[in-house]
Protein backbone atom coordinates (compact mmCIF):
# COMPACT_ATOMS: atom_id res chain seq x y z
CA UNK A 1 0.00 0.00 0.00
CA UNK A 2 1.35 3.32 -1.07
CA UNK A 3 1.23 6.14 2.69
CA UNK A 4 2.96 8.70 0.69
CA UNK A 5 1.62 9.50 -3.17
CA UNK A 6 3.79 10.55 -6.08
CA UNK A 7 2.95 13.85 -5.11
CA UNK A 8 4.35 13.68 -1.29
CA UNK A 9 0.62 13.55 0.29
CA UNK A 10 -0.45 11.03 2.94
CA UNK A 11 -3.54 9.55 2.88
CA UNK A 12 -5.30 11.87 4.80
CA UNK A 13 -3.93 14.96 2.90
CA UNK A 14 -0.93 15.56 5.06
CA UNK A 15 3.02 16.28 4.06
CA UNK A 16 5.31 13.71 5.59
CA UNK A 17 6.13 16.70 8.08
CA UNK A 18 2.96 17.63 9.00
CA UNK A 19 1.39 17.11 12.55
CA UNK A 20 -2.44 16.67 12.90
CA UNK A 21 -4.65 19.57 14.11
CA UNK A 22 -4.07 20.26 18.01
CA UNK A 23 -7.53 20.92 19.59
CA UNK A 24 -7.44 21.21 23.70
CA UNK A 25 -9.88 21.77 26.14
CA UNK A 26 -9.31 23.00 30.20
CA UNK A 27 -11.48 22.60 33.09
CA UNK A 28 -13.76 19.61 31.73
CA UNK A 29 -15.17 17.66 34.49
CA UNK A 30 -16.31 19.93 37.42
CA UNK A 31 -15.72 18.01 40.06
CA UNK A 32 -11.79 16.99 39.23
CA UNK A 33 -9.03 19.18 40.80
CA UNK A 34 -8.23 19.60 37.04
CA UNK A 35 -9.19 18.27 33.84
CA UNK A 36 -8.92 18.62 30.65
CA UNK A 37 -9.86 17.07 26.26
CA UNK A 38 -7.11 16.93 24.16
CA UNK A 39 -7.50 15.91 20.60
CA UNK A 40 -4.84 15.07 17.70
CA UNK A 41 -6.68 15.06 14.60
CA UNK A 42 -9.28 12.87 15.19
CA UNK A 43 -7.72 11.03 18.55
CA UNK A 44 -9.99 12.53 21.48
CA UNK A 45 -9.03 11.76 25.25
CA UNK A 46 -10.24 13.31 28.40
CA UNK A 47 -7.75 13.35 32.08
CA UNK A 48 -9.49 14.33 34.96
CA UNK A 49 -6.86 14.23 38.17
CA UNK A 50 -7.32 14.22 41.70
CA UNK A 51 -5.53 15.55 44.35
CA UNK A 52 -3.17 16.03 45.82
CA UNK A 53 -5.57 14.22 48.53
CA UNK A 54 -5.07 11.66 51.72
CA UNK A 55 -3.31 8.42 50.84
CA UNK A 56 -6.08 6.29 51.01
CA UNK A 57 -4.07 2.85 51.69
CA UNK A 58 -1.66 3.84 54.20
CA UNK A 59 0.88 1.13 53.38
CA UNK A 60 1.57 2.71 50.01
CA UNK A 61 1.93 5.79 51.60
CA UNK A 62 5.61 7.57 51.29
CA UNK A 63 7.08 10.03 54.09
CA UNK A 64 8.56 12.43 51.76
CA UNK A 65 7.19 12.46 48.52
CA UNK A 66 3.35 11.87 47.06
CA UNK A 67 2.40 8.73 45.11
CA UNK A 68 1.39 9.26 41.47
CA UNK A 69 -1.24 6.91 40.58
CA UNK A 70 -2.89 6.17 36.30
CA UNK A 71 -5.46 4.78 35.37
CA UNK A 72 -5.57 4.30 31.68
CA UNK A 73 -9.37 3.00 29.80
CA UNK A 74 -10.22 2.99 26.21
CA UNK A 75 -14.08 3.89 26.05
CA UNK A 76 -15.95 0.84 24.33
CA UNK A 77 -17.24 3.32 21.16
CA UNK A 78 -13.75 4.86 20.81
CA UNK A 79 -12.78 2.37 17.93
CA UNK A 80 -14.61 0.74 14.92
CA UNK A 81 -13.96 -2.52 16.63
CA UNK A 82 -17.53 -3.38 18.39
CA UNK A 83 -16.01 -6.00 20.63
CA UNK A 84 -16.08 -5.51 24.49
CA UNK A 85 -12.50 -4.68 26.32
CA UNK A 86 -11.48 -6.37 29.58
CA UNK A 87 -11.03 -3.52 31.52
CA UNK A 88 -7.09 -3.91 32.91
CA UNK A 89 -6.36 -5.62 29.91
CA UNK A 90 -2.37 -6.07 29.08
CA UNK A 91 -2.51 -2.72 27.07
CA UNK A 92 -4.41 -0.58 28.91
CA UNK A 93 -1.92 -1.71 31.73
CA UNK A 94 1.35 -1.21 30.24
CA UNK A 95 -0.23 2.56 28.93
CA UNK A 96 -1.26 2.93 32.90
CA UNK A 97 2.19 2.55 33.73
CA UNK A 98 3.55 4.29 30.66
CA UNK A 99 1.63 7.26 31.55
CA UNK A 100 2.62 7.53 35.48
CA UNK A 101 6.49 7.39 34.54
CA UNK A 102 6.15 9.64 32.60
CA UNK A 103 4.14 12.26 34.93
CA UNK A 104 6.17 11.31 38.00
CA UNK A 105 9.39 12.69 35.72
CA UNK A 106 7.69 15.98 35.49
CA UNK A 107 6.22 16.43 39.14
CA UNK A 108 7.41 17.49 41.90
CA UNK A 109 6.32 14.85 44.07
CA UNK A 110 8.62 16.17 47.27
CA UNK A 111 6.70 19.03 47.72
CA UNK A 112 3.65 16.72 48.47
CA UNK A 113 4.86 14.14 50.87
CA UNK A 114 2.25 11.68 52.35
CA UNK A 115 -0.65 12.30 49.74
CA UNK A 116 -1.18 11.13 46.43
CA UNK A 117 -2.18 12.40 42.79
CA UNK A 118 -4.70 10.18 41.08
CA UNK A 119 -4.89 10.74 36.88
CA UNK A 120 -7.86 9.23 35.25
CA UNK A 121 -7.32 9.18 31.11
CA UNK A 122 -9.87 7.75 28.36
CA UNK A 123 -9.67 7.54 25.23
CA UNK A 124 -13.12 8.73 23.66
CA UNK A 125 -11.53 8.27 20.01
CA UNK A 126 -8.83 6.25 18.44
CA UNK A 127 -7.13 7.16 15.18
CA UNK A 128 -3.70 6.47 16.32
CA UNK A 129 -1.31 8.27 18.76
CA UNK A 130 -3.55 7.48 21.87
CA UNK A 131 -0.10 7.01 24.10
CA UNK A 132 1.14 10.57 23.14
CA UNK A 133 -2.77 12.21 23.44
CA UNK A 134 -2.96 10.58 26.69
CA UNK A 135 0.07 12.44 28.21
CA UNK A 136 -0.73 15.50 26.52
CA UNK A 137 -3.87 15.65 28.20
CA UNK A 138 -2.65 14.42 31.36
CA UNK A 139 0.10 17.56 31.51
CA UNK A 140 -3.16 20.07 30.35
CA UNK A 141 -4.99 18.32 33.51
CA UNK A 142 -2.22 18.56 36.26
CA UNK A 143 -1.31 22.02 35.17
CA UNK A 144 -5.73 22.81 35.47
CA UNK A 145 -5.39 21.26 38.96
CA UNK A 146 -1.71 23.19 39.97
CA UNK A 147 0.06 20.51 40.58
CA UNK A 148 3.78 21.90 40.56
CA UNK A 149 5.91 20.35 37.54
CA UNK A 150 9.19 20.87 36.90
CA UNK A 151 8.53 21.40 33.23
CA UNK A 152 5.46 20.60 30.82
CA UNK A 153 5.95 17.05 29.29
CA UNK A 154 4.56 16.89 26.10
CA UNK A 155 4.39 14.14 23.69
CA UNK A 156 4.29 12.95 20.23
CA UNK A 157 5.27 10.05 17.73
CA UNK A 158 7.26 9.43 14.24
CA UNK A 159 7.14 6.52 11.81
CA UNK A 160 9.09 5.37 8.86
CA UNK A 161 6.79 3.90 6.02
CA UNK A 162 7.76 3.73 2.25
CA UNK A 163 11.26 4.89 3.04
CA UNK A 164 9.81 8.28 4.29
CA UNK A 165 9.62 9.62 8.21
CA UNK A 166 6.35 10.69 8.83
CA UNK A 167 5.27 12.61 11.77
CA UNK A 168 2.35 12.21 14.05
CA UNK A 169 1.20 9.17 12.68
CA UNK A 170 -2.76 8.37 12.46
CA UNK A 171 -4.76 4.79 12.47
CA UNK A 172 -4.08 3.38 9.14
CA UNK A 173 -0.68 4.51 9.09
CA UNK A 174 -0.18 3.22 12.42
CA UNK A 175 -1.12 -0.05 11.95
CA UNK A 176 0.92 -0.74 8.52
CA UNK A 177 3.67 -2.48 10.88
CA UNK A 178 6.15 -0.27 9.88
CA UNK A 179 8.58 1.06 12.64
CA UNK A 180 6.99 3.76 15.31
CA UNK A 181 8.90 5.77 17.61
CA UNK A 182 7.34 7.59 20.41
CA UNK A 183 8.98 9.97 22.36
CA UNK A 184 7.84 12.14 25.25
CA UNK A 185 9.90 15.59 26.84
CA UNK A 186 10.43 18.05 28.90
CA UNK A 187 10.70 21.13 26.38
CA UNK A 188 12.28 23.52 28.64
CA UNK A 189 14.98 21.20 30.26
CA UNK A 190 15.61 19.78 26.90
CA UNK A 191 15.25 16.51 28.49
CA UNK A 192 13.55 12.72 27.34
CA UNK A 193 11.25 10.84 29.51
CA UNK A 194 9.54 8.97 27.09
CA UNK A 195 11.26 6.62 24.38
CA UNK A 196 8.79 3.44 22.84
CA UNK A 197 10.12 1.93 19.61
CA UNK A 198 7.88 -0.75 18.07
CA UNK A 199 10.01 -2.45 15.37
CA UNK A 200 14.20 -1.88 14.49
CA UNK A 201 15.48 0.83 12.99
CA UNK A 202 19.06 1.57 11.02
CA UNK A 203 21.04 4.22 13.37
CA UNK A 204 21.03 7.10 11.36
CA UNK A 205 17.01 6.58 10.02
CA UNK A 206 16.15 6.38 14.05
CA UNK A 207 18.31 9.32 14.56
CA UNK A 208 16.17 11.52 12.01
CA UNK A 209 12.56 9.97 13.30
CA UNK A 210 13.64 10.79 16.51
CA UNK A 211 14.32 13.84 15.99
CA UNK A 212 11.13 14.58 14.15
CA UNK A 213 9.27 13.30 16.95
CA UNK A 214 10.80 15.52 19.17
CA UNK A 215 10.12 18.57 16.98
CA UNK A 216 6.39 17.75 17.20
CA UNK A 217 6.13 17.50 20.88
CA UNK A 218 8.28 20.91 21.09
CA UNK A 219 5.12 21.80 18.68
CA UNK A 220 3.00 20.66 21.40
CA UNK A 221 4.57 22.19 24.03
CA UNK A 222 3.95 25.60 21.62
CA UNK A 223 0.33 25.22 22.22
CA UNK A 224 -0.12 23.81 25.53
CA UNK A 225 1.46 26.96 26.62
CA UNK A 226 -0.44 29.42 24.31
CA UNK A 227 -3.46 27.63 25.73
CA UNK A 228 -2.52 27.84 29.46
CA UNK A 229 -1.39 31.46 28.93
CA UNK A 230 -5.20 32.11 27.34
CA UNK A 231 -7.24 30.59 30.14
CA UNK A 232 -5.26 32.76 32.60
CA UNK A 233 -6.05 35.61 30.94
CA UNK A 234 -9.53 34.93 31.04
CA UNK A 235 -9.40 33.79 34.51
CA UNK A 236 -7.45 37.29 35.15
CA UNK A 237 -10.98 38.88 33.10
CA UNK A 238 -13.33 37.44 35.23
CA UNK A 239 -11.98 38.39 38.72
CA UNK A 240 -11.28 42.08 37.19
CA UNK A 241 -7.40 41.59 37.50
Amino acid sequence: MEYVNPEGLRLDGRRPLEMRQLRAEIGVVSRADGSAVFEMGNTKVIAAVYGPREVQNKSQQINDQAVVRCEYSMANFSTGDRMRKPKHDRRSTEISLVIRQTMEACILTHLMPRSQIDIFVQVLQADGGTRSACINAATLALADAGIPMRDLVTSCAAGYLNSTPLLDLNYVEDSAGGPDVTVGILPKLDKVTLLQMDAKLPMDTFETVMQLAIEGCKAVANYIRELLLENTKQLEFRRGV
